[in-house]
């Protein structure tokens, strides 16, 4: 069975944006292809700890578990949840591929260029971040990785590092993830999704935004979400159009009203398309979202955290196994055994 995988970090509480652009897509994809692929979803807590921590790592990883389980996630015997830190396999191959990439490959990363803004002073692992995630992709022979356009370069770079490694040893050691182009097609969108900010659609919604109206956080009260949605930045050009380029504060609710809703985006858009009330769009949008939030909270207050941990447990079992045998082959063809 091909392998899908995901992993989110745990360094806050998940934005509107994190769960509509990472964590629901990877819910819905894993409920669809559950009985004839394996799927992965893993807590980056090593990545997690990139950023100094406030001590309340831990528990964000036991809501981040709780978040999928709320969302709809059905665990079968295919879908492996795990704790990143433990499987030891993850921090030994990735010293191993360090042996593979370059120092030129990682400084062009463009979220080095900009979290790390290409100083010295940064830490390593902000500089090392895409060499981690290659060997968590690489680990599983995984094929689909969904993820936002931002982290295609570190697809890419991936399977620049896996067909490197395979034509060193002239045999097939990794699995050559699929091109970003066909990781869209098979999540469902050209260029992954990525919610935008509510004051400034310009930039991605993010959690360290300053501005509390920017972002909608999914521990907000319902009806706070709403009336931050019905202040979000539009346009003034007098008519909803869906253009991510030229009209991204619209098309951001547009991208919102159909993925809350779960309907189609251009099912949405050609309902909207051509209407001159932004405020009847507004208060559309803002509605779906309460209603999502309401019966989200509802859900995932009955989850108890021995479940999350007994989910985690079995997840790490199957995990070890497949990583440290994957391990053992590479270190085999590097004679580390």
């Amino acid at each position: 069975m091909k392998t899908i995988l995901t992993g989110i970090r745990v360094n806050s509480e998940l934005t509107l944006g994190n769960f509509l652009g990472a964590l629901l897509p990877m819910t819905r994809l894993a409920n669809k292809y559950s009985d004839d692929h394996n799927v992965n979803i893993f807590v980056a807590d090593l990545h997690t700890i990139i950023a100094e921590q406030d001590g309340a790592l831990q528990d964000n990883l036991l809501m981040l578990i709780k978040m999928y389980l709320a969302a709809g996630l059905k665990v079968n015997e295919n879908v492996h949840i795990y704790r990143q830190s433990y499987v030891p396999a993850t921090s030994e191959m990735t010293w191993i591929l360090n042996c593979v990439a370059t120092m030129g490959e990682l400084g062009r990363m463009i979220q080095y260029k900009e979290k790390g803004k290409g100083e010295d002073s940064c830490n390593v692992g902000i500089f090392d971040y895409p060499v981690l995630m290659a060997t968590d992709i690489l680990l599983f022979d995984t094929t689909y990785i969904p993820v936002g356009q931002d982290q295609f370069q570190h697809i890419e770079l991936t399977r620049d590092i896996a067909m490197r490694v395979n034509h060193r040893f002239e045999k097939e050691i990794f699995t050559i993830p699929a091109r970003t182009a066909e990781q869209a097609k098979f999540m469902g969108t050209d260029d992954g999704i990525r919610i935008r900010d509510l004051v400034n659609p310009e930039k991605k919604m993010s959690k360290s935004a300053k501005s509390a109206n920017s972002k909608i956080m999914m521990t907000d009260e319902p009806e706070v979400a709403a009336k931050k949605i019905m202040s979000a930045t539009t346009d003034s050009f007098g008519e909803i159009k869906y253009d991510l380029k030229e009209r991204p504060g619209i098309s951001n609710l547009l991208q919102i009203e159909a993925l809350v809703t779960n309907k189609p985006l251009d099912k949405v858009v050609k309902e909207w398309e051509g209407k001159p009330n932004y405020g009847d769009l507004k208060k559309q949008v803002a509605k779906s979202v309460e209603k999502m939030l309401t019966e989200f909270h509802n859900k995932l207050n009955e989850i108890e955290d021995k479940e999350v941990f007994a989910l985690m447990e079995k997840g790490e079992k199957y995990a070890n196994k497949k990583a440290n045998a994957k391990l053992y082959e590479l270190q085999k063809a590097f004679q580390l055994r």
